[in-house]
């Protein structure tokens, strides 16, 4: 098996990747996702991978990482999207009828800022935004961690000096939040 090619040597794990995928997500498609995603990191990271080394065990790491990543950014966004106040039909029929208009035009101001960033900027920002961790931006484009936190600064910095208009009346809506460092 040594002799074989690494793409080949991994797939011949897939059964037991699959069952072990299953154990976490309790679901076919979802464990399906997360072997297909370690598969994909395996390949990527190949050049990580020390031979002579158990293959298997580097392989469940990784799905097993890739999972409670996942597990935690999906958890974060969750989060954000839970509502922990009751509304009374009046107090959703005043802000509903000017919200909508309001919204759109602050969307169109971010994106219109976010497209002003240079790439380097930008890339990291929305990785970050994203929920990606400093670590595993600084891995997807082989740059020091040091440069993603200067990258992710810069573009708060600079958001932020686009967006001021935002800073004091719409903290509800979390921009002056979504910019702070």
């Amino acid at each position: 098996m040594e002799n074989m090619p690494f793409d080949y040597r991994i797939l011949t794990y897939k059964t037991n990747l699959h069952n072990f995928a299953i154990s976490f997500t309790k679901n076919l498609d979802d464990a399906n996702d997360l072997v297909q995603d370690t598969y994909v990191k395996a390949i990527k990271y190949a050049n990580l991978y020390n031979e002579g080394t158990n293959l298997k065990a580097w392989l469940y790491t990784i799905l097993k990482n890739t999972y409670f990543n996942n597990y935690r950014r999906n958890t974060t966004r969750s989060k954000i999207f839970t509502v922990t106040e009751d509304y009374h039909s009046h107090q959703l029929l005043k802000s509903s009828t000017t919200n909508a208009g309001v919204e759109t035009l602050i969307n169109e101001d971010i994106n219109k800022a976010l497209s002003m960033l240079p790439e380097d900027y930008s890339i990291p920002f929305l990785r970050y935004f994203e929920g990606y961790k400093y670590q595993e931006i600084a891995e997807e484009f082989s740059i020091p961690i040091g440069t993603v936190k200067t990258r992710i600064h810069m573009a708060r910095k600079i958001l932020k000096s686009k967006l001021k208009m935002y800073a004091k009346k719409n903290t509800r809506s979390g921009i002056s939040d979504a910019f702070a460092s």
